[in-house]
């Protein structure tokens, strides 16, 4: 079933913005009576029927569904920007189908591309409605956010969380295999995890050491040496198996 975010307050009846109703109407072909899940801005889903179609589309609130799809942790991960578009695009859509709370885009030392002025928010934007795309169509409950971040020292200092870590592929060929598994076994419903990404070319020695003295923990990924888009997306399911299917 057809899956849309509104924000607004439950009601009897919703409307539909302009570029979501173009979509039930005219590419999913709905009339009078078809069924459609809403979000709204309590972040609960809700089984509707389509009540009006001209001029603008209105639902009809038929119940509530007591659906949840949402990681019982919070999960910000926080990306090196990556030199290509598409690979931050990948990593949003991906990271939002696997329960991701947050994106933030972050300059790094070894960045090759930078976000600034318009250019940032123009970037932010297109993702940002990727997220929103990802999390219909995987069913969330709620749209990850997308941000910009100017800096690491940035990044430190205004992102906290019940636990931080930073993937690194130095732990990973020192054999270090448990320090990610430990974290995650000190987790609980309702917690918060920060985890961080090098861009192409990794992060940098002195970028490590400013972390670790921030608290944040460096943790491997397994053996392999992992791309940019690719580790986030491995941290995303591992922490889906400890926390969901463990």
């Amino acid at each position: 079933m057809q899956r849309y975010f509104v924000n607004a307050d439950p009601s009897a009846e919703i409307t539909l913005p302009s570029e979501a109703a173009h979509h039930l109407l005219k590419v999913m072909r709905a009339g009078i009576g078809t069924k459609v899940e809403l979000v709204l801005a309590d972040h609960c889903v809700y089984l509707a029927t389509v009540s009006v179609t001209e001029p603008a589309a209105k639902l009809k609130i038929i119940q509530k569904l007591l659906s949840n799809s949402e990681l019982p942790v919070s999960v910000t991960l926080a990306c090196g920007i990556p030199k290509t578009k598409e690979k931050p695009e990948l990593i949003v859509q991906k990271s939002t189908e696997l329960g991701a709370d947050k994106i933030v885009f972050f300059e790094a030392a070894r960045s090759i591309s930078h976000w600034q002025g318009s250019k940032q928010k123009r970037k932010i934007e297109r993702l940002q409605k990727i997220a929103e795309s990802a999390a219909e169509q995987s069913h969330r409950n709620k749209i990850p956010l997308v941000e910009y971040c100017k800096s690491l020292d940035a990044l430190i200092s205004d992102y906290p969380a019940t636990k931080r870590v930073v993937a690194w592929e130095e732990s990973a060929k020192q054999g270090e295999t448990s320090a990610l598994a430990h974290q995650f076994n000190g987790l609980q419903a309702g917690d918060s995890m920060l985890a961080v990404f090098g861009p192409e070319g990794g992060l940098t020695e002195t970028e490590i050491t400013k972390m670790n003295n921030a608290g944040i923990e460096a943790v491997g990924l397994g053996p392999r040496i992992l791309r940019t888009e690719t580790a986030p997306l491995y941290f995303m399911a591992a922490i889906s198996y400890a926390m969901e299917l463990s």
